[in-house]
């Protein structure tokens, strides 16, 4: 027997899992070499820029600065990150009146007043100008034209009209992105809705997906509309999976993510193989809150999780969801589907859209897996996605052993959406 903890909302679920051959598997631990101050304030004084890199402004003195941030469902210690950013503005000529925050929500809702309170902790959001991105305001958006791929490309008008467009966020392996961070905060977050779309779209294409950046069409249609945008800088941190600042690189948008991506997957990898990973039962946590805010978030636990289970395996997923399955158009497409099936079937012939997609990847997961959910989140409705409810980890285990042998393998993801195996062919 294997006593497990694992991070559960706020809180944590300290369980017993009643088999022999189980493995925990946790990246390999990484710990700050500095405070978060000094990684933030150092990453200004040696900035990656590429040899095809614009000359980028020394001085802020003047221009008017538009700062791109994440929204609430992506965890990111702004408390560390924005002061010492406005710090190095301000030191380099910036005025308080001209800098401007976006929180780059692309489809996202906007914020309430205490989420705005998170993302803009202390006194910034009374001490400076911000708005939320609405990505389907035609008139706070800008047409820039189309993408190689024909991605056509609206993005915030506000940010675009900027002299200085900075962004702000962090690098981590993408369940079909490859990774998060660069250019991505403003191509998707600040994007509009057929923007987003149109990019979303290339979700059934074999290359889209965790890992890959240089051969994911979608990755490079990101990097495409950023350039598009003319974004100045990004500041962007990796975290290790308590959430601590490991790095943190200033620079060019495309350049930092050339050397946080090598970064990110040193701090995600499990010492294991891909192939070596065809686990009989794969129990998953989120990481907790906000990870675990809705299904729409947390599904990105299952994708990591598919890694490491065979096909036809289990995957215990465990996040709170108190939001709910957090996108109303996912919920309306899988109301009206049978099955799984029914949305294979239907996904590929439909008009793109934000939600059902969500709908399609997690058809896909269901069909070579057997799903099950341990949330918050009502019975009636996780049948409605085509998941198991479980209301609490002795049912979970229940369902799962129907399905598994007293020899099984059981792998244990303690921060599923920062694991993910050896893999060939990744970057």
């Amino acid at each position: 027997m294997t006593t497990i903890e694992l991070l559960y909302d706020e809180t944590k679920i300290i369980a017993d899992i009643p088999y022999k051959n189980v493995d925990i598997l946790v990246p390999l631990e990484q710990n700050p070499l500095q405070n978060a101050h000094e990684i933030i304030n150092n990453s200004f004084s040696t900035p990656f820029f590429g040899s095809n890199s614009e000359e980028k402004p020394t001085s802020f003195k003047g221009k008017s600065i538009v700062i791109a941030i994440n929204d609430q469902t992506r965890p990111l210690p702004h408390e560390v990150l924005l002061p010492g950013l406005l710090r190095y503005l301000n030191e380099n000529g910036a005025e308080k009146e001209n800098i401007y925050f976006i929180i780059a929500t692309g489809t996202h809702r906007k914020l309430t007043s205490a989420e705005i309170q998170q993302v803009l902790p202390g006194t910034l959001s009374t001490d400076y100008r911000y708005s939320c991105h609405e990505c389907d305001d035609e008139q706070e958006l800008v047409y820039l034209g189309e993408t190689p791929l024909h991605t056509p490309v609206y993005v915030n008008r506000k940010f675009y009209q900027a002299d200085v467009k900075i962004l702000v966020g962090n690098i981590e392996p993408h369940h079909f992105m490859g990774f998060s961070g660069g250019y991505k905060t403003a191509s998707i977050g600040l994007g509009g809705r057929k923007t987003i779309e149109a990019n979303h779209a290339m979700l059934p294409d074999h290359k889209a997906k965790l890992g890959h950046f240089y051969d994911n069409p979608m990755r490079k249609d990101v990097e495409d509309i950023g350039r598009m945008i003319g974004v100045d800088f990004a500041l962007n941190i990796v975290m290790n999976d308590r959430k601590e600042i490991l790095y943190a690189l200033w620079g060019d948008p495309h350049s930092v993510m050339e050397k946080g991506i090598s970064l990110a997957l040193a701090g995600s990898r499990i010492e294991k193989k891909e192939a070596d990973c065809q686990y009989d039962l794969v129990v998953a946590s989120a990481g907790g809150y906000p990870k675990d805010i809705n299904l729409y978030q947390a599904q990105k636990a299952i994708t990591n999780a598919c890694l490491f289970s065979k096909k036809g395996g289990v995957i215990i997923l465990v996040a709170g969801c108190r939001n709910g399955a957090g996108n109303e158009k996912f919920v309306s497409y899988v109301r009206n589907k049978p099955s799984w099936q029914a949305v294979l079937e239907d996904f590929p012939s439909q008009k793109f859209e934000i939600g059902p997609h969500k709908a399609y990847q997690l058809a896909l997961q269901v069909r070579d897996h057997y799903i099950i959910l341990l949330s918050e989140i009502p019975a009636e409705e996780v049948h409605n996605y085509f998941l198991s409810p479980a209301a609490d980890f002795k049912k979970a285990l229940e369902l799962a052993t129907a399905y598994l042998k007293k020899d099984c393998r059981v792998a244990v993801l303690p921060f599923a959406t920062h694991s993910i195996p050896d893999m060939e062919g990744a970057l």
